[in-house]
């Protein structure tokens, strides 16, 4: 099913916040696995992370990733959109501090370190379950 106006209202209500979501790498064939801060939006979740973690370079070397949370579980594509100061990321960062304010000025991000990035995980399909109903999702 492709993407509809109903299942976008789910997943923008459900994650076009701060929401914790499981994302999973795989690296030399082991299954790598951690929570992060996203926001969700048109089909992709945005994090802000560090270019050198662990997970980057997982993503670098293989960008398919699987997410999971709050009832839903998807495959993606994940992409380091570089520099969150980058003139191309602007409007994207600057949902991205409205969204995690809670946190995001208490020293745990560096926007002047060249490495903090945005990782945007363009997703390709999953399963969401809403009110005793799963959607079987494409969003390609």
């Amino acid at each position: 099913m492709k993407l509809t106006k109903q299942i976008s209202d789910i997943m923008n209500k459900r994650f076009g916040h701060d929401t914790l979501l499981s994302i999973a790498t795989v690296d030399n064939g082991i299954p790598n696995v951690r929570i992060v801060n996203s926001y969700y939006e048109d089909g992709s979740f945005y994090v802000i992370t560090y270019a050198l973690s662990c997970k980057m370079k997982q993503i670098k070397k293989n960008p398919a990733v699987a997410v999971c949370g709050e009832w839903f579980s998807a495959h993606g594509i994940g992409e380091n959109l570089g520099h969150i100061l980058k003139k191309e990321n602007a409007k994207i960062a600057d949902k991205l501090r409205q969204a995690f304010a809670e946190w995001y000025s208490n020293g745990h991000t560096d926007e002047n370190d060249k490495n903090t990035c945005i990782l945007r995980i363009k997703l390709t399909d999953g399963v969401l379950f809403s009110n005793g109903t799963k959607y079987n999702i494409d969003f390609t």
